[in-house]
């Protein structure tokens, strides 16, 4: 599977141990590596909603001009330009894409379409004894360096990701591994694949298609196609990739025998999610997808264009100068000119700089208006997961009533409403509305009842007062009470009577909070506090060092976690999105395993939680909070309170994911569950706490999949305890999955009737939401931030980009570019900058 890091830079060592830690690296580009579902098409389902439509400015390739140079933002330089290694980023799936085969493309809906460009046919020609597909390729395509596309290609790429040659350090292997042979057909241009057992997602296979120069041996596709490629074929050509810059730079193929790109040159520009509204208002970038608050004030750049004020006219209306009143401006002129002349220095430099931040302000908007923002969703939904390896979560009636406690339409409306896109939370994990697979099974857990939550907490054990502890028990852990019942072994009964009597009268009396009541009605959050209770919370680097308290033990990792190899579509679309954990306007960086190593697909590798990792502490004498009205008072048994620890990325893109993060607290104070909030670096959240269990609550972003029996499974595969203590997972960091989830998936996987494979998925997804592992939000918003005469490009939603297609209007003047970013945006757009 494939919208939440990306993984770390850098060549690969060649030790044994290090290719053994590669897979670890992948997990990240797992979080959301973009495809999409399979099948019929929505109308099928009455279950499928409405769905945000592609916003990519579609225009006919003849009213395109040829020629001109895109400067297209992304995140990162690539790390490697192979797309099958496990440190492929967003850059590298952007690059394949453009210059390398796709048998198959997806459409608007997600669904695998036939790439003319490069097949005249592909189907299954025998199922007995065996499945056998044939594949006819279009006898134009060819290399680069003129050698026709066929066989050889795809034996190559075969045998480097069956997993039979450990020599290659593949990220994954699924699908390959069940191809029995490939034989050439009629001439080179005919490819016969058998599979050893039936495999319904065959069209996921052999996209992207390297040539045989990079798959045909192991140094080549290790070392040699991390910089470069041998041979490409597709509309762009790769021409260069800036040691220093990161810029890469893709030319128009000569060779191309389908239509011909209409640009010259598309220049992937390394910018951070953070600094792009500064390059867009510099005009160095034409195409970025953005955050909402750089959309907004795109937004406030075109309604004030509307609106015929200028740059300088909208610094004085609502920039730096809106605050200077004629009678401000007419004292600090007098105070400038005035006979006191270290005052007048003073003021006559603060003037220089006003006028400065004026005039950078004004130049900004005049730029930022001929940009236009293109908005949809994007195929992947942002999610809570709920660590289900220990502590309280461990209880599968807990996790339902965290569930339960949870108002997802109030959460997605919270996030899309004000955009303007569908709110309607998803109702399945393993495809988004408008895919073929589409079903909501979210009534197999329930909606938000906060009686049935309690009902269910309380059935757990977790009951009002249950944190007391009770009369004339000694507080301290569960081992310590041990030690006591094995040193009481040693001592006379008249003894320890002594012993315990003394305790009893040195312990400090014991003073409780009391709660505060719940709300009669709905006020404001500010006449209410209808806030989140902030137990807990902390910036991680706040405390200094030795002043720290532990973790509770419930909110710790277990003994130690192993990550089996990722799902497949990290490393093909998949890291269209990257692990951006929906923190995912900014980047993590990969998951590494002590040394930053990587692991080959199919090791399994430990992990083990750093106990002094940023995040794992809070201050000492950190204060509880006051009692939040309208919150539930706080549950407990056996004498611990009910708390569980949310772990949130901290960075600077990551605003919108705290906002609802806050919103769930408030949710779970209203039932009686306390929060811990932690606040952790970007870079740290996906490997330090995601992936290795470090956390109780945490929110991040997964994909749908055009083929979820191959894609999915990984995610919500049920872990298994290893020999030695620690437990076997592969991307499914809830920790929380059965054996009859795993064999409806391989089910699903193992028919070739389409219709019997949509209802296995189907059922298996029923089977997750029950489970209640993790809870469906929202799908997440796309925006795009585009030159107003830049066409065929924007948020393209499921669908691949066309690239040959991607241009600008022909004689598109200023003039008329403005008029049409007008049309396009409407005062919809506008509105949001009010």
């Amino acid at each position: 599977m494939s919208q939440i890091g990306a993984p770390h830079g850098g060549t690969c060592p060649k030790s044994p141990r290090s290719r053994t830690l590669r897979t670890v690296a992948t997990l990240t580009s797992a979080v959301l590596a973009v495809t999409a579902l399979a099948g019929c098409s929505a109308d099928d389902d009455a279950d499928a909603a409405p769905v945000a439509v592609q916003d990519n400015a579609p225009t006919p390739r003849d009213l395109v001009a040829d020629g001109g140079t895109l400067r297209w933002a992304v995140d990162a330089a690539p790390t490697t330009l192979n797309a099958f290694q496990a440190d492929a980023d967003a850059t590298t799936s952007r690059i394949a894409g453009a210059v390398l085969p796709a048998l198959y493309t997806l459409d608007q809906r997600g669904r695998p379409q036939r790439n003319p460009d490069y097949l005249e046919s592909a189907q299954v020609v025998e199922t007995e004894p065996k499945q056998v597909v044939l594949y006819k390729l279009n006898q134009q395509a060819v290399w680069s360096d003129g050698r026709e596309i066929g066989a050889p290609d795809f034996v190559a790429q075969w045998r480097a990701l069956s997993g039979r040659d450990t020599a290659y350090w593949t990220a994954r292997n699924s699908g390959y591994e069940r191809i029995e042979k490939i034989e050439r057909g009629k001439n080179d241009l005919e490819v016969r694949v058998t599979f050893s057992k039936p495999y319904a997602d065959w069209q996921s296979l052999f996209t992207p298609l390297y040539p045989k120069q990079v798959m045909g041996s192991p140094d080549s596709f290790n070392d040699g196609a991390r910089t470069t490629l041998k041979a490409t074929a597709g509309p762009f050509l790769l021409k260069s990739v800036d040691a220093k810059s990161g810029d890469v730079t893709l030319i128009r193929n000569p060779r191309w025998w389908g239509q011909a790109a209409k640009l010259d040159t598309v220049v992937l520009k390394p910018v951070p999610r953070a600094d792009r509204a500064d390059a867009l208002a510099a005009g160095t970038l034409d195409l970025a997808e953005i955050d909402r608050s750089t959309a907004e004030r795109i937004s406030l750049a075109l309604k004030d264009a509307r609106a015929g004020r200028n740059g300088a006219q909208a610094a004085l209306a609502h920039g730096p100068g809106s605050s200077i009143t004629p009678s401000k401006a007419l004292k600090s002129w007098a105070l400038a000119h005035g006979s006191d002349e270290e005052k007048a220095e003073e003021v006559r430099a603060a003037r220089k700089k006003n006028q400065e931040a004026i005039a950078r302000y004004a130049s900004a908007q005049d730029t930022l208006a001929t940009y236009v923002v293109r908005k949809s969703l994007e195929p992947a939904y942002t999610q809570l997961s709920l660590n289900g390896e220990s502590g309280p979560l461990s209880d599968e009636r807990v996790r339902r009533a965290v569930a339960r406690a949870i108002d997802r339409q109030e959460l997605a409306e919270s996030v899309l409403k004000p955009l303007g896109l569908p709110a309607k939370p998803p109702g399945s994990h393993l495809a988004l509305a408008g895919q073929a697979a589409y079903k909501d099974s979210s009534d197999a857990l329930g909606g938000q009842d906060t009686q049935e939550a309690r009902a269910l907490l309380a059935d757990a054990g977790w009951v009002p007062g249950g944190a007391e502890q009770p009369a004339g028990t000694k507080a301290g852990s569960e081992a310590e009470k041990k030690e006591g019942t094995e040193k009481e072994t040693e001592k006379g009964a008249s003894e320890k009577k002594e012993e315990a009597e003394k305790e009893e009268a040195e312990k400090p009396a014991k003073s409780t909070a009391t709660p505060a009541p719940a709300d009669a009605k709905k006020k404001s959050d500010e006449a209410s506090g209808d806030a989140p209770s902030d137990e807990g919370l902390y910036i991680v680097g706040d405390d200094k060092p030795g002043d720290r308290r532990a973790v509770p033990a419930q909110a710790a990792p277990g003994a130690g976690t192993r990550v089996l190899t990722p799902a497949p579509a990290a490393a093909l679309q998949g890291a269209a999105l990257q692990a951006r954990a929906e923190a995912l306007d900014t980047r993590p960086e990969a998951l590494e395993a002590g040394t930053g190593s990587v692991a080959r697909a199919g090791a399994p590798q430990a992990v083990k939680p750093d106990r002094g990792a940023a995040g794992a502490y809070a201050p000492r004498g950190t204060a509880a909070p006051a009692a939040v009205p309208g919150a539930q008072q706080a549950l407990g048994k056996d004498g611990k309170a009910l708390s569980l620890r949310f772990v949130l990325p901290s960075g600077p893109g990551s605003e919108s994911l705290r906002t609802v993060g806050d919103r769930i607290v408030r949710m779970l104070d209203a039932v009686g569950i306390r929060t811990e909030v932690t606040k952790v670096p970007d870079e740290s959240f996906f490997k330090d706490h995601i992936a290795s269990g470090d956390y109780d609550l945490a929110l991040y972003s997964w994909p749908a999949s055009a083929f979820p029996a191959t894609d999915a499974r990984p995610i919500f595969a049920k872990p298994e305890p290893a020999s030695d203590g620690s437990l076997m997972v592969e991307q499914n960091y809830s920790r929380v999955g059965t054996d009859r989830i795993d064999q409806l998936f391989d089910q699903a996987a193992g028919t070739l009737d389409e219709e019997e494979a949509l209802e296995l998925v189907r059922q298996a997804d029923a089977r997750i939401w029950a489970a209640a592992g993790s809870i469906p939000l929202y799908q997440r918003p796309q925006l795009v931030a585009a030159r107003a005469d830049l066409v065929n490009a924007g948020a393209w939603g499921f669908a691949a980009p066309r690239y040959q297609d991607i241009g600008f209007e022909k004689d598109a003047s200023p003039k008329k570019a403005d008029k049409k970013a007008d049309e396009r945006t409407g005062e919809k757009t506008g509105e949001k900058a009010d």
